[in-house]
């Protein structure tokens, strides 16, 4: 039952004589051979272990692709469906809202996520239309950290990696190439800037302040990065800046983000958690009833809620087949 190894019991359907089975088998395999499309192999669901992204076609097939076909809205991919349909994706519109946020106890799972997703949005994007910024504050020497390294290292795009230290400069960029694309016509040909946090809790400069907290003094003062955060939230995905962004508790999100910045995700991963913290995400408790390698995936603009397994972290094996493949494409 849901994918449990006690939930499998061999049953049989019909029976077939031994000369029999062997000349269906035959004119199965001759059909084989004359059909020109590439075989899928056998569905198998493993319920009771995290997804494999070797076993994501469609990813391999953009990575191992000849060159760049440019989307009109960059897909990320997240971990195997629960039921027979292609792997669970979101997309990246330049519309309001199109933010992803994914929120709960499972701290391999959603780094397993910012991984695949960075080298999925890297192979869809040619030289010069698209640059990442990666924040994680992870100790030094960590196997987070090692991992982000290594990612973020594969990718050809301008890329950085940085931390608490180096906040400040980060946002003074941003809030910088947010102003230019406000004041700018050619905003939509503009190259899409992904932000991914990895565990915003971690990074206390990105606390929004209430307004009404700022004291007259500051007011001529430049924003911070917790206000230059929300505005980009607010009125970025229409200038072509996506957030895609990690953190353990809905407690510690509304403490990181405003009210209205947390509406800005419409594209919200939950792991396991409480009943009321699920309802008030994604107006259903559904998540207090996930399993271990169970995660929900809500895109409130198209109204679906789906069932997924994420995936498991990517090894070193995986990552370095996948740096070949995007340096081939950007070449």
């Amino acid at each position: 039952a849901a994918g449990a190894i006690e939930g499998n019991s061999p049953f049989q359907v019909v029976w077939l004589s031994e000369e029999e089975r062997e000349r269906w088998l035959e004119k199965v395999r001759r059909r084989a051979q004359q059909t020109a499309a590439p075989q899928t192999g056998p569905v198998v669901f493993e319920g009771n272990a995290p997804a494999d992204v070797r076993e994501n076609a469609v990813l391999q097939s953009v990575l191992s692709a000849k060159s760049i076909q440019p989307a009109t809205a960059a897909r990320a991919w997240l971990g195997a469906p629960n039921s027979i349909k292609g792997p669970t994706e979101v997309a990246f519109h330049r519309q309001s809202g199109n933010n992803l946020l994914i929120l709960g106890q499972r701290d391999e799972s959603a780094l397993a996520m910012l991984g695949v997703a960075l080298v999925s949005l890297a192979a869809q994007h040619p030289r010069n239309q698209a640059r990442f910024i990666v924040l994680d504050a992870s100790p030094q020497d960590s196997m987070h950290r090692n991992f982000l390294e290594k990612i973020v290292g594969s990718v050809p795009h301008e890329i950085a990696l940085a931390g608490n230290l180096e906040l400040e400069n980060v946002f003074a960029a941003l809030a910088g190439e947010f102003e230019k694309r406000s004041d700018s016509e050619s905003a939509a040909k503009a190259p899409a800037i992904y932000l991914f946090i990895h565990g915003i809790q971690r990074f206390k400069g990105l606390r929004h302040e209430d307004e009404f907290s700022i004291s007259l003094d500051d007011a001529n003062a430049p924003a911070n990065p917790g206000q230059s955060l929300n505005r980009i939230l607010c009125e970025g995905t229409q200038l072509g800046f996506h957030v895609i962004c990690t953190c353990d508790t809905l407690n510690n999100a509304n403490r990181c983000l405003s009210r209205k910045a947390l509406s800005e995700f419409e594209l919200r991963v939950l792991f396991q958690m409480s009943a009321t913290d699920s309802a008030s995400l994604i107006d259903t408790p559904k998540a207090a009833n996930l399993g271990l390698h169970r995660a929900l995936l809500q895109n409130a603009q198209a109204g679906t809620l789906e069932t997924f397994r994420p995936y498991a972290l990517p090894d070193s094996a995986w990552i370095d087949e996948a740096a070949r493949d995007l340096a081939r494409l950007r070449a």
